[in-house]
This record gives structure tokens, sequence and C-alpha cells, in this order.
């Protein structure tokens, strides 16, 4: 298990050079985004021919790969032609003459970090005794579609939304958007919870509950949505909304008195 670890990181090590190398050479560290994904694909892909795979691990291996390629072409696609993400942008400004080694250690080396953390349960599950599936995984699996329907259609009416020139300026609040702030958060925590609890099964896999709690505390207390929320704080539009709307598990909207 150790061994097999160790060489996820070492991967993931240069993975997350090479992609720093890119960083420096576009000038914008926002394609870190666009690894993230293809970090995981690249993890599994080699488990796959690495180790003996079972039918749970293959779909695993398949959950991941359709969700970090969604998910990586819907962010390159959104970032095209735009300047870099104002996250990043503010690190630039922020970090001064420390940039490049700041960004290499807190967003490149960090981001892979996390990744090995949150894809523990499938490297888990790819040496763990084979099993074939069960009442868990037919459970993840619906659990993860209903996730990823919430995250791919988030993003869909996101981007039609900004697309329409009327609508700059404004908060979306149409869709998934009407029933939480972050309906797109929601869809990818809820696909990690998934693909841990398919893994339930295998022997000594409580352990890797880390992964879906990892995911959580990142996108609702540090990177996802406290930065996100930040950079609207004060608008009256988004205030209103934001008293009316559940932060991140879809619920019928609030009246506001």
């Amino acid at each position: 298990m150790l061994t097999v670890f160790i060489t996820c990181f070492l991967i993931i090590f240069v993975y997350a050079s090479v992609w720093f190398a890119i960083s420096v050479y576009k000038k914008r560290n926002d394609v870190a985004d666009i690894a993230w994904g293809p970090g995981y694909i690249l993890i599994c892909g080699f488990l796959f021919y690495t180790y003996p795979a079972s039918d749970v691990s293959i779909l695993l291996y398949a959950l991941v790969t359709f969700w970090g390629l969604r998910l990586s072409i819907h962010i390159y696609t959104r970032n095209k032609n735009k300047t870099e993400d104002f996250r990043y942008k503010a690190w630039r400004e922020e970090w001064g003459k420390s940039f490049y080694l700041r960004s290499y250690l807190q967003v490149f080396l960090l981001q892979g970090f996390f990744l090995l953390i949150i894809i523990s349960p499938i490297i888990h599950a790819a040496v763990a005794e084979s099993l074939q599936w069960n009442v868990f995984t037919w459970i993840g699996l619906c659990c993860w579609i209903i996730g990823f329907y919430f995250q791919a259609m988030a993003d869909w009416q996101l981007a039609v939304f900004k697309s329409d020139k009327k609508n700059k300026g404004l908060i979306i609040q149409t869709g998934l958007w009407k029933y939480s702030r972050h309906p797109n958060y929601f869809g990818e925590i809820l696909m990690w919870w998934s693909i841990f609890f398919i893994t339930i099964p295998f022997a000594n896999s409580f352990y890797f509950i880390i992964s879906p709690l990892t995911i959580t505390l990142l996108l609702v207390f540090v990177s996802g949505i406290p930065m996100l929320e930040k950079k609207y704080k004060g608008n009256p539009a988004f205030e209103e909304y934001k008293k009316r709307t559940s932060v991140l598990i879809p619920l019928p909207p609030r009246k506001i008195q």
C-alpha cells in the first residue's frame, strides 16, 4: 500500500512541476484549475495499467475520468481569451518577489497534495482484494449521477447566463441557482462522497473518509465558497440573494420578511 502511494506521489510531483512550468510560460496561474481534473485521470490510468482491475475499480476509474474531462474542458472554455482568474491575479500582486516560489509550493504542489488525499479511496480500492458490484456500488453510482448532474447543469446554466451581455454585473438566480448559491460545488462534494461510499466494502476503507472530508472542507471553508462570496460582498443584489438562498444544499428559497 505504501509503495503505491509513494509512486502516485512521484507521478503527481512531476505532473505539478510540469504545469508550474506551463504557468510561468503562460504568465497565468489559473492553468492549475485546468490541470486539476487530468491529474486524477493520470493516477487512474496508472492504477488501471499497473494493478488487476475489479469491476468496482473500473467503475471508479470511469467515473473519475468522465468527471475530470468534463471539468477540465469546461474550465478551459471558460478561461479562454480571458485574463487570469481574479483569485490568482490577487496572489500575483500580493506575493511580490516571492511569487514564483509561493506559486510552486502553495498552488501547484499543494494542489497535488490535496489531489492525492482526495483520490486515496480509489488508490486503496486498486490494491485491495477484488470486489464485484454490490448494494454500495449501486447506491453510490446513483448519488454520483445526481452530483454530476448538479455540477454540469449548474456550470452550463451559469455559462449561458454570463454569455448574455444584458446580464453583465447581475447575479444568476435562476435554474439550480435559485435553490443554492453554489449548486456546482454541491455536485462536486456529492460526487466525492459517492465515490467514497462505493469503496466502503473494501477492507480498511473507513480511513479514507479523509477524501470527501477534505474536498468538503476546501470548498465550503477555504478555496471555494469563501473566496467567491468575498468577491460579491457588499453587492446589494447578492446580499438579498444570500438572505433567501441556501449556501450549498439545494433548498426552497426562504421568504424575506
